[in-house]
């Protein structure tokens, strides 16, 4: 356990916990451990190389031992990436030679002939049944016996573990940033939440917990560990029992509730006992999810329990035998009879409703009267609503520009995604600025003012992340909407997939775009080789785990726009496979080396999502010749089967259009408002490093900081939305 905690640490804060142990002699060991992290892109900060060496030689290998593994994991490098070709990138066949190759091998095969000579004389041919094709052809040491070492670069990424606290106090410093946010945490962030949450259940507990997911994942711990639950809403026993049963807490889909001990029913309707007797206006929450409800009525059996009434309230209301009245209900009725004034009035009393109904009164709105009402109740209700909705509506309002042919992307929870064209009424521009200035002043005022804040210029078109599941989790991973620079002259992509239990076929490709979105070519594995570049090799079964590469000469691309995507042909989703992972590197000409180089990969991103077809990020090339990549983290729904990059060329262009055209809001934005705001808003400069505490914002920690200065990286880019703007 101590290791996994630990492992949680460095995944999360780049921190590597202070090791508990005897001092000793470790300065050798320390270097070694030092020496081996920088062959997988990582290196041990000063303060740690020389915590370390003060300690015993076995502290230390015990400390690199899970270290390593836990870095190897976050880069991709914990398993073995073999390519079908054993030289790629040399010596890629032509995509119809090779093939031919396949066939005459079958041919030869005595086992294969007959029913190869029957494709033929049938005139068309599964390459999946031929034997040659698919399969690695050779080892994985005879893949690497065909390659040269890597030569080292200065552009090699080095990410730095600092020196942390105690295990404990760090443990504890990321349960209270978890359970705190303010922004819903992806899938792996709740299952990282629910470790730390059974290990810290008797320990320090965030003041609020405004995530309601996250409240629920909290509450099937403190039930584990006989702690008292944290119950709002009746909603929040809803949630904690789909915690309960493996299932959704999010309540986009349906849970198949599990058979519940007597304990947890008695602990459940207590539960909600207690929070309908408190505000029996909260029985109306149950409307929103009257199914579920009775089925949780089926598995806690209220009325064996007479002592709480108000809980057996909760279950009368879902099968329609106690009326309970929603506040929505009101709204809509009044929007229906094109009240929108009375409509404004009742929703200033429910301010983050208001906020979310903006687009829609502001539309059904007829008169400049009714358009004054709803702009002057958003600028009077302003300072009372979160800082992730204020921000999301002023991101919203950037967008909502009156501009005819725009495109709308609606993305849900888990990154589906899909595009349909914009027809709703415009909104009138005097009214957007006069929301605009008021959501900037807001968000200004709210905005702490440090004595010196240094802004890494790399970080500013980072978007913030206004929701945890507008990423995914992994290694130099970004929010959706964010724009960062790409520097190599080649670039490579990677997928690793590992099946569990069905034969599982994934394909990596690449689509090639111009300016217009129209196609230029891609890479695949029906098209092995370009002048762009080359792929791997196709690869159709994974019961050890496979890897497919594509390798992309950034000076020979004659695309504006690179779109690398993973496309499942058959077999299990990215949800089901036991593993599979996506990821880039960067490379220089001469640095030669195996196809999978753990230094060289500046991201490496789990593949977790819904849909057939994942789009991770695409790379952009801007007029002056430099490339940036848009992050992405999407997934279409794709066909059950035989998804192809030539089938779905028109999907991804329309869906990348509109991504690219949509602006987020960034961590420049923030910063311009602080500038503006008179706060002393300086840019970083490596080589003046303030001696006294700062707040800095960039991707990475920099080393020499003062240790009680406030640092803001990717790892930690949320604390942006809770800590600066809900004041």
């Amino acid at each position: 356990m101590v290791h996994r905690l630990e492992s949680l640490v460095i995944r999360h804060a780049l921190r590597l916990p202070a090791p508990a142990g005897p001092a000793g002699e470790g300065a050798v060991a320390a270097r070694q451990f030092d020496a081996a992290l920088m062959s997988v892109g990582f290196k041990l900060s000063a303060d740690a190389l020389r915590q370390l060496s003060g300690l015993s030689e076995a502290t230390v290998v015990d400390t690199a031992v899970g270290t390593l593994a836990t870095v190897r994991e976050m880069a991709g490098d914990h398993v073995r990436h073999n390519v079908y070709f054993k030289d790629f990138p040399a010596n890629v066949p032509d995509t119809f030679e090779f093939w031919m190759r396949c066939v005459r091998e079958a041919l030869e095969d005595g086992k294969a002939r007959s029913g190869v000579l029957a494709q033929l004389r049938a005139g068309v041919i599964d390459l999946l049944t031929l034997p040659s094709y698919g399969n690695y052809r050779h080892t994985y040491d005879e893949m690497l016996a065909a390659h040269d070492e890597l030569t080292a670069a200065v552009g090699d990424r080095l990410t730095v573990l600092h020196l942390g606290d105690a295990l404990e106090d760090e443990v504890s410093a990321l349960y209270l940033a978890l359970a705190g946010s303010t922004t819903p945490l992806g899938d792996e962030h709740l299952a990282d939440l629910k470790v730390l949450a059974e290990h810290c259940a008797d320990g320090p507990q965030p003041e609020t917990i405004p995530v309601r997911e996250n409240r629920a994942v909290i509450n099937e711990a403190r039930l584990k560990t006989g702690s008292g639950l944290l119950l709002d809403t009746v909603t929040d026993v809803l949630r904690l029992t789909c915690a309960l049963s493996g299932g959704d807490v999010s309540l986009q889909e349906p849970t198949r509730f599990h058979k519940l001990s007597r304990p947890v029913r008695r602990a459940l309707l207590a539960g909600l006992d207690e929070v309908v007797a408190l505000a029996p206006a909260k029985l109306a929450d149950v409307l929103a999810h009257t199914e579920a409800f009775k089925r949780l009525g089926e598995r806690l059996h209220p009325h064996e329990y007479p002592q709480w009434p108000h809980a057996a309230d909760v279950f009368a209301v879902a099968r329609g035998e106690k009326k309970a009245h929603t506040f929505d209900g009101r709204v809509e009725a009044l929007l229906t009879a094109d009240d929108v004034t009375g409509a404004t009035e009742l929703l200033k009393s429910a301010p983050g409703r208001l906020f979310r109904a903006l687009d829609r009164l502001l539309r059904t709105a007829s008169t400049r009267e009714e358009r004054d009402a709803v702009v002057a109740a958003v600028e009077q209700v302003a300072p009372e609503v979160s800082g992730r909705v204020v921000l999301s509506v002023r991101e919203y309002l950037h967008n909502r520009a009156e501009e005819t042919g725009r495109k709308r992307v609606f993305i849900n929870r888990a990154g589906r995604a899909h595009v349909a064209d914009d027809t709703r009424t415009a909104v009138p521009e005097a009214d957007r600025e006069r929301l605009i200035t008021a959501l900037d002043a807001e968000i200004g005022r709210r905005l702490p003012v440090p004595e010196r804040l240094l802004v890494d210029p790399d970080i500013l078109d980072v978007a913030l992340p206004l929701s945890g599941r507008a990423t995914s989790a992994g290694l130099g991973v970004l929010p959706r909407g964010s724009v960062s620079p790409v520097e190599g002259e080649l670039l490579r992509f990677f997928v690793y997939w590992k099946q569990t239990r069905r034969v599982t076929d994934y394909d990596l490709s690449a689509l090639l775009l111009d300016a217009d979105y129209e196609t230029v070519s891609w890479l695949s594995y029906t098209n092995l080789r370009e002048v762009e570049g080359e792929h791997s090799g196709d690869i159709t079964n994974a019961p050890d785990g496979a890897s497919e590469f594509i390798n992309l000469r950034l000076g020979a691309v004659r695309a504006t726009y690179i779109v690398p995507q993973v496309n499942i042909y058959s077999g299990e989703g990215f949800e089901e496979a036991e593993e599979s992972f996506f990821g880039f590197m960067l490379r220089e000409g001469e640095q030669r080396g195996r196809p999978f180089e753990a230094r060289t990969v500046r991201m490496k991103s789990e593949l977790r999502g819904p849909g057939r077809v994942a789009l991770p990020l695409a790379f952009r090339r801007a007029e002056d010749g430099s490339w940036h990549a848009k992050w992405l983290h999407l997934y279409l729904k794709g066909h059950p089967a035989y998804n192809r990059v030539e089938g779905n060329q028109v999907s991804v262009a329309t869906l990348l259009r509109a991504i690219v055209e949509r602006e987020q809001l960034t961590v420049g934005y923030l910063t311009e408002l602080m500038a503006n705001g008179g706060r002393d808003v300086a840019t970083w400069d490596p080589a003046s490093i303030p001696d006294v505490p700062v707040t800095y914002i960039g991707l990475e920690r920099p080393e020499g900081l003062h240790p009680e200065s406030v640092v803001i990286t990717p790892e930690n880019l949320r604390d942006l939305i809770p800590e600066w703007l809900l004041r």
